[in-house]
């Protein structure tokens, strides 16, 4: 038997599917056809399934109503957090307060997005991750699993900076692959990839790829040593 646990001022649009325990708190907007699996809980002010605006300045296409958000069971998606539509959100995700997942975004199982994280579009996100407290994960990123990203990392897409029409078939995001570490206020330049196991010292800036199991450390970034044995994902 389905129970539902709703909050004061919530609205809920057509064609939305809830499965069994799910609690809703305040103020939460979800919109057309979203679907969310059982026992999830959504706090206060959430807003799921939100269609993108364009900016009249954006050099991106306007595209059509996507299609609704899914939202796996046992997920969490704390007060004030933005899902946008065609998101798709695994089983047992947390995404803490304030945090904002956007349109064709992807995430992994048992991943969590941090208090303010942005994750932007057109990124796959994969399992067990940790996204922490302000990260941002730029457009067209594709992020392994057992990543750990720490506070503040800023990852970019664009060399040009905005200048150029050279740069608008040119975006492209980083790539994080299984195990591959960032440490907090570091910087990721367009397109460099960290291979397995790779990790990237706290304040550094990676302006070329990091090779797997290797530490890279400074501004610019530069190999330090290799992780050492007992930090592998393999030896966890």
């Amino acid at each position: 038997m389905q129970t539902l646990n709703k909050g004061n001022n919530v609205v809920i649009g057509d064609n939305v599917k809830l499965g069994e325990n799910v609690t809703i708190g305040n103020n939460v907007v979800i919109y057309n056809g979203v679907e969310v699996g059982d026992y999830c809980i959504i706090q206060d002010n959430v807003v799921i399934g939100k269609q993108p605006t364009r900016a009249k300045a954006s050099i991106l296409p306007d595209s059509k109503e996507l299609p609704p958000t899914i939202i796996g069971k046992g997920v969490t998606i704390g007060t004030s957090s933005i899902v946008y539509a065609n998101a798709v959100i695994s089983d047992e995700v947390f995404i803490a307060d304030l945090a904002t997942v956007r349109e064709r975004v992807t995430i992994g199982a048992r991943t969590i997005v941090g208090r303010g994280a942005a994750v932007e579009n057109d990124c796959t996100v994969g399992s067990n991750c940790k996204l922490e407290t302000n990260c941002y994960i730029t457009a067209y990123s594709e992020i392994g699993n057992y990543v750990f990203i720490a506070p503040c990392v800023v990852t970019t897409n664009d060399n040009f900076m905005a200048r150029s029409k050279e740069r608008y078939d040119k975006f492209k995001g980083v790539t994080i692959k299984d195990g591959g570490r960032i440490g907090a206020n570091s910087t990721i330049l367009p397109g460099k990839v960290i291979e397995e196991d790779g990790a990237v010292a706290a304040g550094s800036t990676v302006t070329k790829d990091v090779n797997k199991e290797e530490i890279v450390v400074g501004s610019p970034a530069r190999r330090l040593r290799e992780v050492p044995s007992d930090q592998l994902l393999r030896n966890q």
